[in-house]
C-alpha cells in the first residue's frame, strides 16, 4: 500500500477580531519529511506521526505531505487557505499514483470565500487521486460533518474524548480502516443523524462519559456490525449552515447503521441542557475558592474560565478575574496563561527577580477588559515553553511569571490555553501549592488539573466566548436549532 498523508488544522471563531493568516499557520508547519520521530507527537500532527511509525514497521509505503496548524482564531484569509491547499495538492500530485490518502484535519475551519474549506480540500483530493483511491480523514469532534465531506471520502473518524486524549488512538483507527479497505474490505455506508442542537459536551461529565462509553462498546462488539461511530459536537462559534450536533455511523448494513445513529442521536437529544457546567460570577468563584474546605480534600480549587479560552478563538487577554483577585487582595493564587507578548518581553529584559511597573492584558477587544497595571516581581522565565495536550506536545512560545500582591500570573508570547501543569511549572509555579488556580480553558485543562484539585469550578470571566447562545450574532446557522429554538426537531439526514 502506498499512502499519502497530510494535515491542515485550525478552528475558526466567526465572531472574534483575530484574523488567521498564513504566517500563523507557518509557525506550526511541518514540511514533508520533518515530522518528529520521538515518542511524543506534535499537536495537530498525530495522524502523520502515527502513520510514520507504522510505515517504519513495514506496514505500508508512506509519502509525507505538509502538515499545517494554527491556534484557533478568527476567519482564515483566502490567501492562507489557498496557499496551503495548493501545496498539499501539489505534493499529492507528485506522489501519484497512490492507493490511499489520509488527511488529519480539524473540521471546524472557515476561510474568506470558503465556508467549508475542508470539504473543498477533500473534494479536490478525490478529483486528483481518483475514485479507486481510499480516502480516510481524522477530525476533531468540534467540526462539521456534511454531504460534501462524506461524498468525497471513504471514512471519517473523530476523536471521541473531550479533553482530546485519544488523538493518536483515533489516528490509528483511521489507518486500520483505510488499510482494510485497500486490502479488500468493502467500503462502509455512512449514516448521519442531526440532533439540531448545539452545546458543550465534555466527556469528563457523567452524562457524556456514559454516552461515549456506550458508543465505544457498540463499536467494539463484532456482533453489532458497526465499523465506526463518531459524535460530532460541532464548534459553537463556527457560524456555518451545517453547525449542529450530529452522530456519524459507518456500517456495511445501511439499515443497521441508521438504527445506531438514531439510537445515539436520541440519547444526545435527551441530554439537552445537561452536559455543560454552570458558570459562577467572578466574585462567587473567588468566594468558593476562599471557603473552608474539607480536610480530606487536598489540593487547590481549580476554576476554569471558558469565556477567554484560546482554544475557542479567544485572545486570552481578558483581565476580569485578574482585576478582582488583585482588588480583593487574594493570596496564594495563580492564574493564566495570558497572551501578552509585550509584557513577556519586558520581563525578559528586566530579568529574573526584577521588580517593575507592568501593564497586563486588556489589549485586543472590549471583551478583553481594561489593562491591569501593577508593580510586578518577575518570578519565572522560560524560552520555548510547552505543555502536554493529551498524548501530544503544544508549543507556548516564551513564557514569564510575575507576582502582583498575592497573585502569580503566567504570560506567554503565543496564544495557548491551560492544558497541563507545565503551564505553571515551567515558570517556577507549583500549582499544587496554590489555594486557587484560575485557568483559561473550557475543558482540556481537566485531564491534568482535575487529579490535583480539591474542587473544579467554572467562572464567567466576561471574555468573548459567550455562553448564552441566544446572545451570539448568528448569521449563517440553519434554524431551527436548540437552544435558540424550542421546536428544533432531530432527524436522520443521511
Amino acid at each position: 500500500m502506498k499512502c499519502f498523508v497530510a494535515g491542515l488544522l485550525t478552528e475558526t471563531n466567526a465572531f472574534v477580531n483575530l484574523p488567521t493568516s498564513l504566517e500563523m499557520f507557518m509557525r506550526g508547519h511541518i514540511p514533508p519529511g520533518a515530522c518528529p520521530d520521538g515518542e511524543t507527537p506534535t499537536a495537530g500532527a498525530e495522524l502523520l506521526w502515527a502513520a510514520k511509525r507504522r510505515a517504519a514497521k513495514g506496514e505500508f509505503t508512506l509519502i509525507e505531505g505538509s502538515c499545517f496548524r494554527a491556534t484557533p482564531a478568527g476567519i482564515t484569509s483566502r490567501e492562507a487557505y489557498e496557499t496551503m491547499r495548493d501545496r498539499i495538492l501539489d505534493e499529492l500530485r507528485a506522489a501519484l499514483p497512490v492507493d490511499a490518502v489520509m488527511l488529519g484535519l480539524h473540521g471546524g475551519m472557515i476561510a474568506h470565500g470558503y465556508p467549508d474549506p475542508e470539504g473543498d480540500l477533500i473534494a479536490r483530493v478525490r478529483a486528483l487521486a481518483g475514485k479507486d483511491c481510499v480516502i480516510g480523514v481524522e477530525f476533531d469532534p468540534h467540526c462539521i460533518v456534511n454531504d460534501t465531506r462524506l461524498d468525497n471520502s471513504d471514512v471519517i473518524v473523530l476523536y471521541k474524548e473531550y479533553p482530546h486524549t485519544d488523538t493518536v488512538e483515533q489516528a490509528n483507527r483511521v489507518i486500520d480502516l483505510v488499510a482494510a479497505m485497500v486490502n479488500g474490505m468493502r467500503r462502509p455506508h455512512a449514516s448521519l443523524f442531526d440532533c439540531r442542537q448545539i452545546d458543550s459536551y465534555p466527556t469528563t461529565g457523567a452524562a457524556m462519559r456514559a454516552l461515549v462509553d456506550r458508543a465505544k462498546a457498540i463499536e467494539a462488539d463484532p456482533a453489532a456490525g458497526i465499523v465506526s461511530i463518531s459524535i460530532v459536537h460541532g464548534f459553537i462559534y463556527g457560524d456555518t449552515a451545517d453547525l449542529s450536533t450530529r452522530v456519524l455511523v459507518y456500517a456495511h448494513d445501511k439499515a443497521r447503521g441508521e438504527a445506531v445513529a438514531r439510537e445515539l442521536g436520541a440519547a444526545l437529544v435527551a441530554l439537552r441542557g445537561q452536559t455543560a457546567s454552570p458558570l459562577l460570577s467572578i466574585d462567587a468563584a473567588i468566594d468558593a475558592g476562599l471557603a473552608p474546605r474539607d480536610a480530606a480534600k487536598a489540593g487547590p480549587v481549580v476554576i476554569a474560565d471558558p469565556t477567554d479560552n484560546s482554544g475557542g478563538g479567544a485572545p486570552s487577554d481578558n483581565t476580569g478575574v485578574l482585576a478582582r483577585l488583585i482588588a480583593r487582595g487574594v493570596q496564594n493564587v495563580a492564574t493564566g496563561p495570558f497572551w501578552d507578548p509585550g509584557a513577556v518581553q519586558l520581563c525578559f529584559d528586566a530579568g529574573l527577580g526584577a521588580v517593575l511597573p507592568l501593564r497586563i492584558g486588556g489589549k485586543v477587544a472590549p471583551t478583553s477588559g481594561q489593562p491591569v497595571d501593577g508593580v510586578a516581581e518577575v518570578i519565572g522565565l522560560r524560552r520555548g515553553a510547552w505543555q502536554r495536550f493529551g498524548p501530544s506536545r503544544v508549543e507556548c512560545g516564551d513564557a514569564a511569571a510575575v507576582r502582583i500582591g498575592g497573585v502569580d500570573i503566567v504570560l506567554t508570547t503565543q496564544r495557548v490555553q491551560a492544558f497541563s501543569l507545565e503551564a505553571f511549572e515551567q515558570v517556577g509555579i507549583d500549582p499544587r501549592e496554590r489555594r486557587m488556580l484560575f485557568v483559561k480553558s473550557v475543558n482540556h485543562f481537566h485531564a491534568h488539573f482535575a487529579p490535583i484539585a480539591s474542587r473544579v469550578l467554572y467562572v464567567d470571566g466576561g471574555g468573548p466566548l459567550q455562553r448564552d447562545y441566544a446572545k451570539v450574532a448568528w448569521r449563517n446557522v440553519r434554524r431551527p436549532l436548540w437552544p435558540l429554538d424550542a421546536d428544533a426537531a432531530p432527524a436522520l439526514i443521511r
